[in-house]
């Protein structure tokens, strides 16, 4: 069995490193920071955000509301405050679900 790296997790994202993940201006990012409570990412003596893995996460089920089932920002703001566990497990779902579809391609990739 080939060695195989682990991905290692980090514990603070900066600011450009997440417009990188989602691929979005920062002043997107900004305003969804003051939009919902949920995200409050840390700041340094600087003033720069330092986003953890749960902010990420929580940006992740936000994009999937507004973004891919067109939600509004109102709409999107409600959900989470009534149903924030039940967004969280379908994010879970989605993302092994995203992971799963990368290796079954990087497989036929390699046939």
């Amino acid at each position: 069995m080939p060695y195989k790296e682990r991905e290692i997790n980090k514990l603070y994202y900066t600011m450009g490193e997440v417009t990188a993940m989602f691929g979005v201006n920062a002043s997107q990012i900004r305003f969804y920071e003051r939009e919902f409570d949920i995200l409050q990412p840390k700041k340094n003596k600087k003033g720069n955000r330092l986003f953890t893995p749960d902010d990420i996460a929580n940006l992740k089920i936000i994009f999937n509301l507004v973004k891919d089932k067109g939600y509004t920002l109102q709409g999107a703001r409600d959900y989470l405050r009534d149903n924030k566990s039940e967004a969280r497990e379908n994010q879970r779902v989605i993302d092994s679900l995203q992971r799963l579809k990368a290796f079954l391609l990087e497989v036929r990739d390699s046939l």
